[in-house]
């Protein structure tokens, strides 16, 4: 694999204003008891947040989901809280995803694309493509006995699987990270999410048509997906290419961030870092769900009411837009004691950083294996893992998406 450059996703960090918003959750607590209100979060945060976008002054009213059970009603209704709202934002440079369809059709392109995530194709991939890709990169700073883990491993290693599960040649894979962040900063730099968006679809149509010549037996994504059937019915190319492009973002650049977040809190808590790194087997998937539940890697979800509904006693007008605050929600003390905490010990509830409801991650069970690999080859190679004493590590920032910046360590 080529190295990486940096560059591109600090300058997605900055735009979406990494390093500003540091701690949030004390202003989603007082907010909490009220379940949902009608204000939007970034107002909430001041200007700092409210400089990343607030939605248009004079456009639908906008109400902010704040406790469990709110957040839990809105995304459980698809029906009255429809996801179509993201086609104006994201349709034109992702194409027609699964991210913004509504019932009927997602669950039947939903029911297509679960074929490719089959606990075979799982298996295979674990194997054949994550844990390679995460001992090469330890491999090109192990003998060191320092790394900045950010940039090093939890950065590059889920983009590389991605772009692996679709065929890319190594030579190109620096490119299809600038891309990814290209493509992500659609709100920032809408041309250059547009140029990248065709670039990856040329690159994909050409590796589509060489998996449809050869009759699409491969285990790789576009093979998969080229076969997949339901009644008859196959996704197209643009199915195919709409997805490809969602996944390169919602599939790498969330791991990224929720794989780092993890490791903070690890990192900072060596209690807890000692109790997952001396029980690996039975300690890496509660503390992988934990991690998920403390600090998930995206905030907020966004959802337009389809008619005049109530959420929590609340009266939510129809065209209305609710963001679901996910990270309020895995906060809420009615289902966490002690929730600011992390606490790889705790009775583990359904959280809901991968969302809940008919548009609950479909790649979720890809990112659980990617970190728990991770953390696997982590222990295994990197003994007696710890900060750097000379590093400079600041704290987990962000409000739409959340991440610490570096993690500089030491080991041995």
């Amino acid at each position: 694999m080529t190295d990486v450059e940096i560059d591109p996703f600090e300058r997605f960090n900055r735009a979406m204003g990494m390093g500003k918003i540091q701690d949030p959750y004390p202003a989603f607590a007082a907010s909490r008891p009220k379940g949902i209100e009608k204000a939007d979060l970034r107002l909430l945060l001041g200007e700092d947040a409210a400089a990343q976008g607030a939605l248009a002054e004079g456009g639908p009213p906008i109400y902010t989901a704040y406790s469990y059970d709110a957040v839990c009603q809105v995304l459980r209704d698809g029906d009255t809280f429809s996801s179509k709202m993201y086609e104006a934002v994201m349709g034109i440079v992702m194409g027609h995803t699964i991210l913004e369809m509504d019932e009927p059709e997602h669950r039947q392109y939903r029911t297509l694309l679960q074929q490719a995530f089959t606990k075979k194709s799982l298996e295979h991939w674990e194997h054949e493509l994550v844990r390679p890709v995460i001992d090469r990169l330890i491999d090109k700073f192990i003998d060191r006995g320092r790394a900045e883990l950010v940039t090093e491993l939890t950065l590059p290693f889920p983009v590389d699987v991605v772009a692996g599960l679709f065929g890319i040649p190594d030579e190109e894979m620096k490119q299809f990270h600038i891309w990814t962040v290209e493509l992500i900063s659609v709100g920032l730099d809408f041309e250059g999410a547009l140029r990248a968006s065709g670039e990856i679809r040329d690159h994909l149509k050409v590796l589509l048509e060489e998996r449809r010549a050869a009759g699409c037996v491969g285990d790789d994504l576009l093979s998969i997906l080229g076969r997949a059937e339901l009644d008859g019915h196959r996704l197209t190319d643009d199915e195919i290419f709409a997805f490809c492009r969602l996944l390169l973002p919602a599939g790498a650049e969330t791991t990224y961030r929720s794989s780092s977040n993890l490791l903070y809190g690890l990192l900072h808590n060596p209690e807890q870092l000692d109790l997952v790194r001396n029980q690996p087997a039975t300690m890496i998937p509660k503390a992988i769900e934990e991690g998920l539940r403390w600090e998930p890697p995206l905030l907020t979800i966004m959802r337009q009411a389809t008619r005049d509904t109530e959420v929590c006693g609340v009266p939510i007008e129809k065209g209305a837009i609710v963001i679901t605050n996910l990270g309020s929600a895995n906060h809420d003390t009615g289902r966490w004691d002690n929730a600011e905490a992390i606490d790889v010990l705790r009775e583990q509830h359904q959280h809901m950083a991968f969302a809940f409801g008919p548009h609950m991650c479909l790649g979720q069970h890809l990112a659980r294996m990617e970190t728990r690999v991770l953390l696997e080859q982590i222990f295994a190679r990197l003994p007696n893992l710890r900060l750097d004493p000379d590093g400079d590590v600041g704290p987990i920032t962000g409000l739409t998406f959340r991440s610490p910046t570096a993690l500089p360590v030491t080991w041995g």
